[in-house]
């Protein structure tokens, strides 16, 4: 038998009993210990002692495989012996130039046809009397899994060779139109990125759209009233009022797209493998460390996802920081 299959019963019993067992134990004591304490103790030690289950669990699942990550990133590939910075010149060495340049086309073209996107809908859909039946229809493929919708935009886009019947409905429409040959959508560098991305849009769109639709409810009818009355046409009432009151809501929509395209993995991974110059960064850290079996290289790649994704998240807490002193 599978070892991990013979492993699943001994985790249910630790998740389903041991560790409730032991939070409340913990808890359990500390209350005690803090009843003997008298009230004016307790009141200033009771909240560390209910945060500490959550703090030690948030070290366990997040502090320590970041401390072990950075150092890994400076060893050899089986984590053993130190190497400097080579793990992290060879992240931007020849061998991942074609991946960084992979992933900027992600994190310039997605996140911007997102939003443009999710703008248009949100703000169209805010002006016609069937818009909960049409997010709706929009809202669709977000209850479609990431794997799942890349297995079946791939079989849309399949490639035959010439002369072969078409089973991609894209190239089987493709060639009914005279003088046409089939093509590999998934297989020119470049055009299987775009294609790629158009999955992505197509699966994101929906929950992005719903951002921007609540906040552009919530733009005040007042301002919009009062800018009618003013003689502005509705271009200028975009561009000058709604556009700058949603600002917040477009930032979350933005900073959320970012970091999908900067750690995109499974559309990647089900579509093309990272085959036909299609590889990211996140696909290549699994690549590295599941198929070369180098925990150094793969290490190297996450630090390097982290370093680049620390600016977007600084970014965005300081304009939420913002929003709150207003």
């Amino acid at each position: 038998m599978d070892p991990a299959l013979t492993a699943v019963p001994a985790l249910i019993l630790i998740g389903a009993v041991a560790l409730p067992a032991l939070v409340y134990l913990l808890l359990g004591t500390g209350e005690a210990i803090m009843t003997r304490l008298g009230p004016s103790s307790a009141r200033g030690m009771r909240p560390w002692v209910w945060l500490l289950a959550p703090l030690a669990v948030v070290a366990l699942i997040l502090v320590y495989p970041l401390i072990a990550t950075i150092i890994y990133a400076f060893r050899d590939e089986h984590g053993e012996k130190s190497v400097g910075l080579a793990n992290i010149a060879w992240a931007f060495g020849d061998s991942m130039r074609t991946v960084l340049g992979t992933n900027i086309i992600w994190l310039i073209v997605f996140p911007v046809a997102t939003l443009i996107l999710a703008l248009v809908v949100a703000v169209l859909f805010d002006r016609v009397p069937y818009e909960k039946l049409a997010l709706t229809l929009i809202l669709l493929p977000t209850a479609i899994s990431f794997t799942a919708g890349s297995i079946i935009w791939r079989q849309f886009f399949s490639y035959q060779p010439i002369g072969t019947p078409q089973t991609g409905l894209l190239n089987a429409l493709w060639t009914a139109l005279p003088g046409t040959d089939p093509i590999p959508w998934l297989q020119t560098p470049l055009l299987n990125t775009l294609c790629l991305i158009f999955v992505a849009v197509w699966s994101s769109l929906g929950v992005a759209a719903l951002i921007l639709s609540a906040a552009v409810k919530n733009v005040p009818a007042e301002l919009l009233e009062a800018s009618r009355l003013d003689g502005a046409n509705e271009l200028r009432i975009f561009f000058s009022i709604t556009l700058p009151s949603i600002m917040p809501a477009m930032l979350v929509v933005i900073t959320t797209e970012v970091i999908f395209a900067l750690k995109v993995f499974d559309i990647v991974y089900v579509m093309t493998n990272g085959n036909f110059s299609t590889d990211t960064i996140a696909n290549r850290m699994y690549a590295e460390l599941f198929a070369a079996d180098d925990l150094g290289h793969a290490s190297a790649i996450a630090l390097l996802l982290l370093v680049v994704a620390l600016p977007v998240v600084i970014i965005n807490i300081q304009q939420f920081r913002a929003e709150e002193d207003r």
